[in-house]
């Protein structure tokens, strides 16, 4: 049985989501944006089809109103929006209140979650070496609103929990089209250690929060990409 999913938000990334949903399974039932979803209306409508996972790509003010309509609607929800987190614990308790399944990802590459564990332990190395400082540095093209990225500060809270208790300092980049880069450096007094992830198509963001909703269907609770991909 396919996945029915609501797309909210239809810009490149719905766009690219679209387009895969079929290799993975699922069906696009509703593409809400602007002009049909400004105030949540196109969640609020009757008209909205029957659906299992809402995929949520749309601007950071609206993350947390979207949510609690689709949580009142019993839909889980797969949410790839970055800049809002001051509103996740509202938005974590509506949720647990409603019985639905959420994953919540600042990035959903699998390759960018491996790389965060690679980052991780890492960090736990370096931490035992003062004389090492550390960086992260990230580029995104020029329309993305927030800076630094949401993957930069999952980087940096990461190395943090790992162990690394000095300054990190985090650097953006907005130009062009760049799709995604991060770069976590560390610097000593003879030598430089750097670990890169470039996304060169927005097509791996796309599979990885199609993935999400297949996985996430039917499930209860606060779930991130590493429970997706059962990354300890």
């Amino acid at each position: 049985m396919s996945v029915r999913i609501v797309l909210v938000g239809y810009g490149r990334m719905g766009k690219a989501i679209d387009a895969l949903s079929a290799d993975y399974g699922c069906e696009v039932v509703e593409r809400l944006d602007v002009h049909n979803n400004r105030r949540g209306e196109g969640i609020d409508s009757p008209s909205l089809p029957d659906a299992d996972v809402a995929i949520e790509f749309s601007l950071a003010d609206s993350v947390g109103s979207n949510v609690a309509k689709l949580a009142a609607r019993g839909i889980d929800v797969v949410i790839g929006t970055t800049g809002w987190e001051t509103q996740e614990a509202e938005t974590r308790r509506i949720a647990a209140e409603a019985g639905i399944g959420v994953v919540h990802a600042a990035n959903f590459s699998l390759g960018v979650n491996l790389f965060q564990a690679v980052v991780e332990r890492s960090a736990a190395l370096f931490a035992r070496y003062e004389d090492f400082g550390s960086w992260i540095h990230e580029g995104h093209h020029d329309a993305k609103q927030d800076a630094p990225s949401g993957t930069a500060l999952v980087l940096r809270n990461a190395m943090q929990t790992a162990g690394y208790t000095r300054n990190i300092d985090v650097a953006s980049t907005r130009a062009g089209r760049m799709p995604g880069m991060h770069t976590v450096g560390y610097d000593g007094p003879f030598d430089t250690i750097t670990l890169t992830h470039t996304a060169r198509d927005r097509a791996t963001f796309a599979r990885g929060a199609l993935e999400a909703a297949r996985w996430v269907r039917g499930r209860r609770g606060w779930f991130s990409m590493r429970d997706v991909l059962g990354i300890d």
